[in-house]
C-alpha cells in the first residue's frame, strides 16, 4: 500500500510504502516545483522497473547469463481515447541471440503489464471529510 501526504509547497506530495519514500510533484508549467516525479512518470517507472526485474528473474530461472539490463518507457497520451506505453529493452552480457529473443518475449508478461491490460475499476474505501459518497 502506498500512502501520501501533501507538503507545504503547492502540489508537492510525499509518498511511502512504509519502508521506502519519495516525492511527487507536477512540472512548473502546471503550477508545481518539479521537485519530484510526476504522477504519469511514476506509472512509466512502475512498468519499466517491472520489465527490468522480470527479465532478470526469468533469466535467472532459465540459467541465462545476462549483464546490465536497461528499460525505457514512455506513456503516449496524444489520442484522448487511448494510451500507449512505448518501451525499449537492452539486455547486455553473454546471452545468445536466441536467449535474448526469449527474454524480450518474456518482458511482455511482466506482472505490472499484466495488471495494466486487465479491466480496471476504482473503489474509494473510506469517507472523506465531507461525508459518504453517494453511489
Amino acid at each position: 500500500m502506498i500512502t501520501t501526504q501533501s507538503q507545504d509547497a503547492r502540489y508537492l506530495v510525499h509518498f511511502t510504502n512504509g519502508t521506502q519514500a519519495a516525492m511527487a510533484d507536477v512540472i512548473p508549467a502546471k503550477g508545481g516545483q518539479g521537485a519530484g516525479f510526476g504522477p504519469h512518470e511514476l506509472m512509466e517507472a512502475s512498468l519499466a522497473c517491472c520489465i527490468n526485474m522480470w527479465i532478470r528473474m526469468q533469466a535467472d530461472k532459465r540459467g541465462i547469463s545476462v549483464g546490465p539490463i536497461s528499460v525505457s518507457v514512455s506513456l503516449k497520451r496524444d489520442d484522448p481515447n487511448e494510451r500507449i506505453f512505448e518501451y525499449s529493452v537492452n539486455v547486455e552480457g553473454t546471452a545468445s541471440r536466441e536467449e535474448r529473443a526469449v527474454l524480450l518475449q518474456i518482458a511482455d508478461d511482466c506482472p505490472v503489464r499484466q495488471t495494466l491490460t486487465k479491466k480496471i475499476f476504482f473503489r474509494r474505501e473510506s469517507e472523506d471529510a465531507s461525508g459518504p459518497v453517494a453511489g
